[in-house]
Order: structure tokens, then C-alpha cells, then sequence
């Protein structure tokens, strides 16, 4: 039986070809690479260094090529979390809008917030300022519940000896 990563292969494969470009084992190995680690919001150069390990011979400017190329294809989505490195996010099939991130200003950690919170304000925004939306993303910067943990653990800590 085709596992659920081979027929999103074959998915991604059919989008490629609809827009007359092909399915390399170069962009493949890349493709596995961003399913493998779909949780991790990978760098090029992360991306790069994982898919070394399968094709020693890739170039990191053909991983930077596929990129971008998943990327115009809206296969990948490329994100910013403010700290100057493009990460990389395979898109959710199906889905109508990117989803949100809350980014950890203390340890670094990426969460993912699937529901779309942003209905509502599209509607004004298409309304008041008659501005077509095709898409948007959302990030919040501050302090995860494992960070919050353990603040709340070293200040009921420091309590305890007073």
C-alpha cells in the first residue's frame, strides 16, 4: 500500500508537471526532506545539509533553486520569524490560507496554529479598504507555555527561600 508520503510525492509531482516542470530526484529529495521534517521550519542551508546525506553530490544552489521554485509554485511557504533566516513550510494541502505561528522569545520554539483566527478582520479589511486579499500569515512573538513553566517554577523556587 502507497504510504500517505508517497502519494503527496505524486501530488506535488502532478503540480510540477501542470506547470511544465519535472519531478528531479534532486527536487524530490527535497520534497521528502520538507514532508520528514514538516514540523521544523528548516533553513535553505538545513534543507541543504539533510538532503547531503541522501545525494552527497547536490549542489546548495540547487536546493536554493527548488526553494524558490516551491515556493513561486505555492507548494512551500517561505517565512521570516524576524531573526533574518528564511525558513521553509510545505503548505497544507488543501488549506486556503497559511497558518499562524507563535514564535518563543526566549527559547526560540515554533508553534503552529492551524485555524484560520482572521475571517473576520479579511472582511473588514476587504470592505473598508477594498483591498482583494489572497492571502495571509500571522506571527506572534513571545513566550511559549514551556518557557511561562518554567519562569513561573524558578519564581516559586526563589519564593521558597525568602
Amino acid at each position: 500500500m502507497e504510504s500517505s508520503m508517497e502519494k503527496r510525492i505524486e501530488r506535488i509531482k502532478k503540480q510540477l508537471h501542470s506547470q511544465s516542470y519535472k519531478l528531479t530526484p534532486q527536487r524530490e529529495a527535497t520534497v521528502r526532506v520538507l514532508l520528514e521534517h514538516e514540523e521544523d521550519h528548516l533553513s535553505a542551508e538545513d534543507v541543504y545539509l539533510l538532503v547531503k546525506e541522501k545525494y552527497p553530490e547536490i549542489g546548495l544552489a540547487t536546493v536554493y533553486r527548488t526553494l524558490e521554485l516551491l515556493t513561486e509554485l505555492k507548494i512551500v511557504d517561505k517565512i521570516n520569524f524576524g531573526d533574518g533566516v528564511a525558513r521553509y513550510d510545505l503548505r497544507k494541502e488543501g488549506a486556503a490560507h497559511f497558518h499562524h505561528h507563535l514564535v518563543c522569545m526566549e527559547c526560540g520554539a515554533v508553534d503552529e496554529v492551524q485555524e484560520d483566527l482572521l475571517g473576520e478582520v479579511e472582511k473588514i479589511i476587504e470592505k473598508d479598504w477594498n483591498f482583494k486579499i489572497k492571502d495571509h500569515r500571522l506571527t506572534f512573538h513571545g513566550v511559549c507555555h514551556r518557557c511561562h513553566g518554567k519562569e513561573a517554577k524558578e519564581k516559586y523556587k526563589n519564593l521558597a527561600f525568602e
